[in-house]
């Protein structure tokens, strides 16, 4: 490739850019529904509000009384009390020994419990892949075997950080340019569109391309941890143990006393203050030899807080592990932190969601350049059929994905729910309402396709509550008199969805009939004289 050293810039900014865009928008956009996973969970599995969080002393002796009679024998004990909106619940698990030359797989058993009573809190209404579904998908694709989606993910979150790069050095006016926006110039509207949606949320769009790339950094540069740390299954494991440290301690197969994890709370909060402790782990527990584990609350730097290690039968102290001060951990997971906003409140997690958004519209934005800028070219006959691939993947994706995704909405509420498999037929239907958005604008074409997918999606999002009313009991009628804002709020949101998607229908319309007038007055001035 020959020229200056911005006009190649723009070269790899525009390619590295198309390639994957549309995967790349598929991303962006489960990721950033993925910051609300737990609030979609919640409607999709018709889940009533959490009851509230006991006094810890309370949750704790509620998760023991549970423990000890569902777990009795188990070689490993946890206790999660609530903890705001990531565990609203209180949280139980255990893992059983393994049998001695068995190969079955250990067993382990986990539980969700009313803080105040310790009863179970019942299983979801509705078999369903809910928020967390597509929150995985920004980074598996779901139908890719293996590992193979992820490693797409990495090789695509590397262009994407490439095109960020190369965009910022093209630009060299680039803010100057945030502020210039120029409607009704086709190309130059979108271009200036682009640019706007890119700055507004650069910081943003650095971090979390960045921080993905942590992520997958053992994918490019595997051999370091293989070779200090093993080729088998284990090697994970194994580089966890050395880095974060691991409480061992051998069954003698005698019985014993176990403490009750509570009181030895004090003896940790004297040491790390007041409210630090987060989790418990009991190790052994009713063996002559158990231990006691209390976990200190982390912040953004989950799991490496610190902890203290007693012995569960007399409570005396026998270990303090300090906060972890491994800078290379430390750094990966406050990148984790970052990425998905583990530590975000209410307002700063819609900021994320607003800033998800805003990089979704500035990959949209970008593609449609793409074709505005080349379209009188492809009319002209030059690569049609490429120009007329990328803009059925265009319309197809930009507006075709967000009719996908509501039809995994209502499909969550109409497919019968005895049905088997109904969890990956919601799915299912996702994609496939997709995949016929796709061939649609090949049928139809470019000017009818952008206004009928856009009614299509006003229809499809203002449809979820209806359908909600006529199969739930948890719909806006109940929800806004009961106070619960979370239901409430994803009813009022795929309201507010459907009317922006309404209100770029009506401009679309009035576009494609000034195009229709436009293009028959056109034809009329070529009507040679005297003809009829």
């Amino acid at each position: 490739m020959i020229g200056g050293f911005r006009q190649n810039m723009t070269w790899l900014h525009t390619w590295a850019g198309l390639v994957f865009c549309w995967i790349l928008y598929f991303m962006f956009v489960t990721g950033t529904l993925g910051y609300l996973d737990l609030e979609i969970d919640r409607w999709m599995e018709e889940t009533p509000p959490s009851v509230g969080a006991a006094p810890l002393e309370q949750s704790t002796n509620m998760a023991m009384a549970r423990l000890q009679s569902e777990a009795e024998g188990a070689e490993r004990w946890m206790i999660f009390p609530p903890d705001g909106r990531e565990s609203p619940n209180l949280g139980i698990f255990w893992s059983m020994p393994r049998v001695e030359g068995s190969e079955e797989p250990i067993q382990r058993g986990n539980e969700q419990l009313d803080s105040y009573t310790g009863e179970p809190i019942a299983e979801p209404r509705r078999d369903t892949g809910g928020g967390q579904v597509l929150y995985r998908m920004h980074y598996l694709l779901h139908y890719f075997p293996g590992q193979s989606g992820y490693r797409l993910v990495g090789l695509i979150t590397i262009l994407m950080f490439v095109g960020m790069i190369t965009g910022i050095v093209v630009h060299k006016k680039i803010f100057r340019e945030f502020f210039t926006f120029r409607p009704g110039k086709g190309q130059r509207s979108w271009l200036d569109a682009h640019n706007l949606f890119s700055v507004s949320s650069l910081p943003f769009q650095l971090m979390i391309t960045y921080s993905g790339l942590i992520f997958t950094v053992g994918l490019w540069m595997p051999m370091i941890g293989l070779a200090s740390y093993g080729f088998d299954t284990k090697m994970a494991a194994n580089l966890a143990n050395e880095l974060i440290g691991e409480v061992k301690v051998e069954r003698t197969g005698t019985p014993g006393p176990l403490m009750n994890p509570m009181e030895l709370v004090a003896a940790a909060e004297a040491e790390w203050g007041a409210d630090e402790v987060s989790y418990f782990e009991i190790l052994n527990p009713g063996d002559q030899d158990s231990r006691i584990v209390l976990h200190r609350e982390a912040g953004i730097l989950t799991r490496l807080g610190g902890r203290m290690v007693f012995d569960g039968a007399t409570g005396e102290h026998l270990e303090t592990m300090p906060p972890t001060k491994l800078p290379v951990l430390t750094f990966a997971i406050a990148m984790l932190g970052l990425h998905e906003g583990t530590f975000a409140g209410p307002f700063l997690r819609w900021l994320y969601v607003l800033s998800g958004i805003l990089g979704t519209a500035m990959i949209a934005t970008g593609a449609v350049h793409w074709t505005s800028k080349r379209r009188k070219k492809a009319e002209e006959g030059a690569d049609g059929f490429g120009f007329r691939l990328v803009e059925c993947l265009n319309i197809g994706t930009i507006v075709g994905l967000p009719v996908g995704i509501a039809a995994f909405f209502l499909a969550n509420r109409i497919l019968p729910a005895e049905m088997e498999t109904r969890a990956d037929w919601e799915i299912h239907i996702m994609f496939l309402t997709w995949l016929a958005c796709l061939i649609y604008p090949a049928i139809r074409g470019r000017q009818h396709s952008w206004r009928d997918l856009s009614w299509l999606a006003a229809a499809a999002y203002a449809a979820v509550p209806v359908v909600n009313l006529a199969t739930s009991e948890m719909h806006l009628g109940n929800t806004i008199a009961a106070g619960d804002w979370v239901l409430a709020g994803f009813d009022l949101t795929c309201l507010a969805t459907a009317a922006v998607f309404a209100g770029v229908a009506v401009y679309l319309g009035k576009d494609t009939r000034k195009s229709t007038r436009e293009a028959t007055i056109g034809a009329a001035e070529h009507i040679p004289l005297g003809s009829s």
